[in-house]
């Protein structure tokens, strides 16, 4: 058997291999700890696993996070206490987007290495302190509508961005500086400090700074995410099983039941990404935004001072998002935005 790549002649692409051995390790490693017992949680928490066929797709192909489906899903329609789901979100992330993460870095897909080592790092503190102090302290409703805010003022800027004049995008960020680092280092601890009460977060602010700001292509940018979103998760659950202690009962239950199934949806949804340009990526994330959208008018219970809130934030953000694609500081040198930079987009290192 012959495994060079991905490229036409192949006899097996490598991202089948990596893939398939992703998804037979954590099989098997369920299969040697849980034995019948993962049976028993898969029959009593089908729907959680079923939710998580498409959470896992959108966790690891897009800048959303898994959590940004299995948290509503579970509190809204299958009646989970919030703060049961926020820490199954970190659980199972924690599962799947390692699988996509390792696919990604396997399988050589281009990333930005300075942001995932500066960016994570400040996240890991932010949710860290955010799962701690914070998320007991922030009302449910208030967390569902300021990401949602987050999200569609994201959105107005993305659709904004592409009928700017002159829009070019980047295989990287042009420019390594303090600057840069530093703003690096605040979106990341802004986005775990979100993360911390919504279980998803550190990945849309980056990629919020990445694709706005930094006009780096999405395909660089939502595998870097994805990793980055990784890390933070990984800490973000080790401070709710040893810290805080609340990873127990019915939780353990929902993530043995679904930890296999993100083990293939992730790395998968991860590779789905590669293989979009990036003006579908955008589109599969307004779709995806404009469905967070409708859940939360719909199902959040709007009080006067929560909607003053929410249009507030709305406002502040959408400002800000603007401000980013108006600012030309890193436009110089990119590819205009009907080019497909995947294979030219090089693997950037992660000194600097």
């Amino acid at each position: 058997m012959r495994v060079t790549g991905d490229q036409p002649g192949t006899r097996v692409p490598r991202v089948v291999v990596v893939n398939a051995a992703l998804a037979a390790c954590v099989w098997l490693v369920w299969a040697l700890v849980w034995g019948p017992r993962f049976l028993d949680a898969l029959q009593a928490n089908w729907p959680v696993a079923l939710t998580m066929v498409f959470g896992s797709l959108i966790g690891g192909g897009t800048s959303e996070g898994g959590g940004a489906v299995s948290f509503p899903v579970m509190t809204k329609l299958l009646s989970v206490p919030a703060d049961e789901a926020r820490v199954f979100t970190f659980a199972i992330q924690s599962v799947g987007m390692t699988a996509a993460s390792i696919s990604i870095l396997a399988c050589r897909v281009p990333v930005e290495r300075r942001v995932v080592v500066h960016g994570s790092a400040a996240g890991v503190v932010g949710v860290v302190v955010s799962a701690v102090y914070l998320a007991p302290l922030v009302p449910l409703p208030l967390v569902r509508v300021l990401f949602t805010m987050l999200l569609v003022a994201l959105a107005v800027a993305l659709l904004l961005q592409l009928f700017q004049r002159g829009y070019r995008r980047n295989p990287a960020v042009p420019e390594w500086t303090v600057r840069e680092r530093a703003l690096v280092v605040g979106a990341g601890f802004a986005g775990g400090v979100l993360s911390g009460v919504a279980g998803v977060g550190e990945n849309c602010v980056m990629f919020l700074l990445l694709v706005l700001l930094f006009r780096v292509s999405e395909k660089v940018s939502t595998p870097t995410t994805v990793i980055m979103m990784t890390v933070v998760s990984i800490g973000a659950f080790t401070a709710h099983v040893f810290v805080i202690g609340d990873f127990t009962g019915a939780v353990v239950g929902y993530w043995v039941a679904a930890a296999p199934v993100v083990a293939v949806g992730a790395p998968l949804g991860a590779w789905i990404c590669t293989r979009l340009t990036p003006f579908t990526i955008r589109m599969i994330l307004f779709a995806l935004i404009a469905s967070e959208l409708v859940s939360t008018l719909l199902f959040v219970p709007f009080t006067p001072l929560l909607t003053v809130l929410g249009l507030t934030t709305l406002t502040v953000l959408t400002v800000l998002c603007v401000a980013f694609i108006r600012s030309d500081r890193y436009a110089a040198g990119g590819r205009p935005p009907g080019e497909d930079d995947q294979a030219r987009a090089p693997l950037r290192s992660g000194a600097g």
